[in-house]
Formats: structure tokens, C-alpha cells, sequence
């Protein structure tokens, strides 16, 4: 039995993952952090300094600015933490890494287990595609309530598709202040902000005469709660370092 302690636990994630998990018999929350008075199943606290309770894993969907108490805590008391918060400042990102030196950490974009999938098979084809002469584009798609442009995720796309490639490529955001035709080495990223979207990515391939499509909808948030739950049951009781969803796949 995997005992996780839920950080932002009063959040919408929170819930939803309280809610995988409760249908999980290999995993149990075992306590729950978060600053608003929460009425919960499980013990919970205001602060991680208030939490005494052993656990397992812990996983995080509350705000970037929690963050470095969260790896202070994580360190402190040696359990690996699932960190699906995004935004994170660079500065916590350097802290993030610091922490993995003592502890297991697993840090992701994008929970979703297709997402992942999805990123290790664009790898797979931009290689052949950009070598053909294709250009591409990544389009993405969220709900009007999003702070952040563009996704995590599709940066995450980018920059695996970048890594993939022999030729150094490089992103274009916007392309309204010039007024001229694309590089062959820009790797177009696109953002769109409306409704309820709960996240769509598509990724273009635009060759001579022909052109492919890779694309992932997410029809609700439990699909990043059922990637985290199964993140947090493999990174229970790994060694210290920095892992992500890749490894939990592989």
C-alpha cells in the first residue's frame, strides 16, 4: 500500500485525485495539505510544517509559489514528491534539481500518460519529417483561465522535437512584428485561450503537397490525476534524481 500525501489537496485536482486514488486499492491518502479549511476523509493541514504524518510519496498540485517549502519538506523528511504544479520560476527550477541530489523527484509537464506517449512518438517522426523539408507548427489550445501562454506542454513537445533534430532550430512565438517568410529552422509555437477548454495540442507537419497531424485532446482533468497517481506509485521508494513521465513509461 503506496500512502501519499496530497498538497493542495482543497484545489480541483486535489479532489480528483483524491477521488482516483479512493478507487485504487494499492494506494491510500494518508493526509492532506492545503492553506483553506478543508473537510476531507484523510487528516489534514494548513502547512507542511503542520503534517507529522509518514508517508510514502507525496503528490503536488497546489501553486508555484508553495514550491520551495514543498522541496524543503520533501528533503527534509526524504519523500520523493510528484510535482504536477506549472509555472514554476527558474530560480525554483534550480532548487527542484538541488533537491533531486537527496531525494526522488518527479517533475512533468503534462501528466496526461497520452501526452507522454504522444511526445515520445513526435520524437520519433520529426526526425524523418523535418529531414523530407517539413515544417512544424505546434498549436495549443486551453480554457480562457489560463495564465500561462504558452503551455507547458507544448514546450515540452518543442523542446523534444528540438532535441530529436541534427539542425538547430529555433522557436517563433509571434510572428506580426516582421514581415517576412518562414525559416526553414523555426519551429512555429501557437496559443489559444477561450471557453472551458480543458487542453488540446496538435502538432503540424507541413511538407510539399501533404501534410500530417499529431493531436491529443483532454475530454476532462482526471486524466492528469490518473498520470499522477500512477507517477507517485512508481517514484514510492526510488533512489534519489530527477525523473519524469518517461521513466514511469518505459
Amino acid at each position: 500500500m503506496v500512502k501519499i500525501i496530497m498538497h493542495g489537496c482543497g484545489g480541483h485536482m486535489g479532489h480528483v485525485v483524491a477521488s482516483v486514488v479512493e478507487k485504487d486499492a494499492s494506494c491510500q491518502i494518508v493526509a492532506g495539505v492545503d492553506p483553506r479549511d478543508i473537510q476531507a476523509d484523510f487528516p489534514t493541514f494548513r502547512s507542511l510544517a503542520d503534517c507529522n504524518v509518514a508517508a510514502d510519496v507525496i503528490i503536488d498540485f497546489s501553486t508555484a509559489s508553495a514550491i520551495p517549502s514543498l522541496l524543503e519538506f520533501a528533503k527534509q523528511k526524504q519523500i520523493p514528491a510528484v510535482i504536477c504544479t506549472t509555472g514554476i520560476a527558474e530560480g525554483v527550477m534550480q532548487q527542484l534539481n538541488e533537491t533531486s541530489k537527496s531525494v526522488a523527484i518527479l517533475k512533468s509537464a503534462n501528466m496526461s500518460v497520452g501526452i507522454n506517449l504522444l511526445i515520445n512518438i513526435v520524437e520519433k517522426v520529426a526526425q524523418t519529417l523535418y529531414e523530407a523539408g517539413f515544417d512544424i507548427e505546434i498549436l495549443e489550445k486551453h480554457h480562457n483561465q489560463k495564465i500561462d501562454a504558452p503551455s507547458g506542454t507544448a514546450l515540452a513537445i518543442a523542446d523534444a522535437i528540438k532535441a530529436s533534430l541534427s539542425e538547430e532550430t529555433h522557436y517563433v512565438f509571434d510572428r506580426s512584428p516582421k514581415r517576412e517568410k518562414r525559416e526553414k529552422t523555426e519551429i512555429g509555437i501557437h496559443a489559444i485561450r477561450g471557453g472551458t477548454i480543458v487542453g488540446e495540442h496538435d502538432i503540424i507537419f507541413a511538407g510539399r503537397d501533404e501534410i500530417i497531424e499529431l493531436n491529443h485532446k483532454a475530454m476532462s482533468k482526471d486524466i492528469f490525476a490518473v498520470g499522477a497517481v500512477k507517477a507517485a506509485k512508481f517514484l514510492a521508494g526510488q533512489k534519489a534524481g530527477l525523473y519524469t513521465m518517461k521513466d514511469v513509461m518505459d
